[in-house]
């Protein structure tokens, strides 16, 4: 597996086809969830060999948004299926690298434990010190294709699918399990003063 030549094609291809609206599906948090990956497979014990797959999949993971923003994961495993033998990815590996992209879709059903990897690791910022402007970029985002139109609508859903969210492995509740409490606790209290 050539890792690091998938990264700079995938580098490469975000950077050219990315819509500019993307201020929150962009090379920064495809960046962001490579490197929580990698720390989540230090912590939970993982092999090189894994921690290089589950790399891969996050590196792979948004890549469908270049073609559409919603339901993209199909987009970005076919992309991964199409490119990565040409890097040295064995047909297994790249098998395995589109089941963990697939199992990024929301709401999260993973099935074992590289699964529960990228999922916890693309929902990091959750319970991160930097949340709020990251969230505000997804909401930048989902105002611009008209998903929400209030601020007030913006916060139903976090809280809504704060509670639907959990983190998986131990080490990323361990991690940011209590600051994400403390930041569902911050927009229930805002959402009561609209």
């Amino acid at each position: 597996m050539r890792y690091k030549e998938a990264e700079n094609w995938v580098f490469a291809k975000l950077a050219h086809e990315l819509d500019d609206v993307l201020v929150y599906h962009d090379i920064k948090h495809t960046a962001d969830v490579v490197r929580a990956a990698d720390r989540l497979c230090y912590l939970e014990g993982i092999s090189q060999h894994d921690t290089i797959m589950v790399r891969t999949a996050a590196l792979f993971h948004d890549v469908g948004f270049c073609e559409q923003y919603m339901d993209n994961e199909e987009l970005a495993a076919g992309v991964a299926t199409e490119v990565l033998p040409q890097f040295g990815y064995t047909p297994e590996e790249v098998a395995t690298i589109g089941q963990m992209i697939m199992a990024t879709r929301v709401p999260h059903h993973p099935h074992n434990k590289l699964d529960e990897i990228i999922c916890d690791a693309d929902l990091d910022y959750l319970g991160r010190d930097d949340f709020h402007p990251i969230a505000d970029n997804l909401k930048i985002e989902l105002m611009h294709y008209g998903i929400i139109k209030t601020d007030k609508e913006w916060d139903e859903i976090q809280v809504k699918f704060f509670n639907l969210h959990r983190y998986f492995t131990s080490s990323a509740i361990k991690l940011r399990q209590e600051k994400k409490a403390a930041h569902l606790q911050e927009i229930q209290s805002r959402l009561s003063t609209y």
